[in-house]
Parts: C-alpha cells; structure tokens; sequence
C-alpha cells in the first residue's frame, strides 16, 4: 500500500517538475531570442565617444531590429564589430552612408588637411566624437553594414546619465 502511495507522489512530482522545465526552457529561449535579435545591455568605455560617453564606462542598451531592418543612418551611435580585431566591439557614431561625400581631418592632432570621400555600397562612415582619440573610419576606412551589431539608444548606467543619448552638438 505505502509502495502505491509512494509511486502516485512520485508520479506527480515528476510531472510537476516536467512541467517547470519546460517553462523554464522557455524563458531561457525567449530571453536568448531577445538578447540576440532585439535588444541587450552592454558596457561601453573609453576616450573615442567623448563627451556622449564616459571614459570610464557605461551601461547602454542596443537595440538590433533598426540595424535588422536597414534604419541606421547618419547621427547614430552604433556598436559595431571591430574589422581588425573580430573579437572586440567599438562604439561609434555614423557619419556617412553610402552614396555620401564625407569630408574629414586626416590628422587633427597635427594638420588641418582635409580628405573627401564618397561611401561605397554597403558601407557606412563611423567616427568617434572625440577626434583626437578614436580609431574609426578614418584610419579604417569605410566599415561594412554587415558588422554594425546594433543602435545604441540609451544609456542606463551611471544613473545620474540615465536616458536617451543626445546628439552630438
């Protein structure tokens, strides 16, 4: 008799416990779906986007579906994977889509020439805002669409910066 009772209890543990996988399973996949496809938190730091960014670093939120959907363009501060270094992100603002003559300071640290350039299909023109200390397209060149990761859209940590990034003045 105790041996019945044992099986039914058992039996509907592990029913229970089934059960509670399988929504587990399912929060586990919709937040990966939402991480990879939609948005993320990530951490962000250095010189290259002073004043928008600190140098110290933030906490921002990128968004994935703009650069999904092709609506990234000139203004936006975007996470982009490094083509030099594929295992490193930069963060930069967009300057130029293709199509767009971009004119920039080749050195600004030491010259004021001026070099133009039209953006080739399927490319984008980033730089940092703070010139005289970011890696970008102007070392770089022209950057593929393919490996802008997504659109930075707000920055959520240090709490006093809290909100949307404004653009650069």
């Amino acid at each position: 008799m105790k041996i019945l009772q044992f099986a039914k209890e058992w039996k509907s543990t592990a029913k229970e416990l089934v059960s509670h996988s399988f929504v587990f399973a399912q929060f586990l996949s919709l937040l990966h779906l939402s991480h990879t496809y939609i948005c993320s938190p990530t951490l962000v730091y250095g010189p290259s986007m002073l004043p928008t960014l600190n140098f110290t670093g933030d906490v921002v939120l990128v968004e994935k579906l703009s650069t999904l959907l092709g609506r990234v363009g000139s203004g936006d501060v975007v996470l982009v994977k490094s083509p030099e270094n594929p295992k490193k992100t930069i963060t930069k603002r967009i300057i130029g889509v293709e199509g767009d003559t971009v004119s920039f300071l080749v050195d600004p640290a030491n010259t004021d020439r001026f070099h133009s350039i039209v953006v080739p299909k399927g490319h984008v023109w980033i730089q940092g805002d703070n010139i005289y200390a970011s890696h970008d397209s102007r070392q770089l060149g022209p950057i593929p669409y393919g490996l802008i990761l997504g659109r930075v859209f707000c920055r959520v940590w240090p709490p006093e910066d809290f909100g949307p990034l404004r653009p650069l003045e």
